[in-house]
């Protein structure tokens, strides 16, 4: 389709998009602008292209901790969750990497294959862990070797954990995470945008606008979630946050 319509340019959006499109295009004729990438540039071949820039994701490790941290100020352990996915490798590099700001608080990570592994390992965590970190949850499969959807894991944590959560993305804190600094998705395509104007309108070349993440995050509560917990929220944090009052799932009737 691509190659038939000859566009002005191309906007892409996260990692899949990158595989599966527009590495088939590196030093094409056609401008492309990614956002929402984890991987680096070099890991695609980004590095070596005259004709794909763009917007990195990063997620928001230290704040989301200091977010949790506000909420729940006596934590000292945390279990990070990945299920075995290639995507999270570079995001757990680089919080393993951030673990050094936290001296007060031991941090155990959990590589995860099964829906059922993750079950016992959430019941065997309650009583060890402070607080968890569900990050790798898209790959977990059932006792059929069917995939389990994610909402479905966190609508499970919900039930059956007494332990505050915390994740990079706002659409988890919708489906029961108690909190998040999330990447702001506006910023993402407001930033993707920008540079395609300097393309399109200024003329600049993709190879000469630098390859760089968004930095602004956005803090998001779960409000039931914490009340379950039995959280108290100071109301000053309230006032300077985003918040949510239900879980996704009861208004589908799941």
């Amino acid at each position: 389709m691509i190659n038939k319509w000859r566009p002005d340019l191309v906007y892409v959006t996260d990692d899949d998009a990158q595989e599966y499109v527009t590495k088939f295009f590196i030093n094409s004729n056609i401008p492309f602008v990614f956002s929402g990438v984890n991987k680096t540039p070099n890991y695609y071949g980004f590095d070596k292209s005259k004709n794909i820039t763009g917007v990195l994701e990063r997620e928001h490790f230290i704040e989301s901790i200091n977010l949790l941290k506000k909420l729940v100020p006596n934590i000292k352990k945390i279990v990070i969750i990945f299920d075995d996915a290639d995507m999270w490798y570079d995001i757990k590099e680089r919080m393993m990497m951030q673990t050094k700001k936290f001296n007060d608080i031991e941090f155990f990570w959990e590589t995860i294959h099964s829906f059922e592994e993750y079950k016992n390992k959430i019941k065997k965590y309650q009583n060890i862990a402070d607080a968890i970190g569900t990050i790798g949850i898209f790959n977990f499969k059932d006792k059929n070797n069917q995939n389990v959807p994610y909402q479905e894991v966190l609508k499970w944590t919900v039930e059956n954990s007494k332990l505050p959560d915390f994740s990079f993305w706002v659409d988890r804190v919708y489906f029961g995470t108690l909190c998040a600094v999330t990447v702001s998705e506006y910023e993402q395509g407001l930033s993707a945008g920008k540079i395609a104007y300097q393309i399109l309108v200024e003329g600049k070349r993709p190879n000469e606008i630098p390859v760089a993440p968004t930095i602004k995050g956005k803090p998001i509560i779960n409000i039931k979630r914490a009340k379950n917990l039995g959280l108290k929220i100071d109301s000053e944090i309230l006032l300077s946050i985003e918040t949510i009052n239900k879980y996704q799932w009861e208004q589908y009737g799941l």
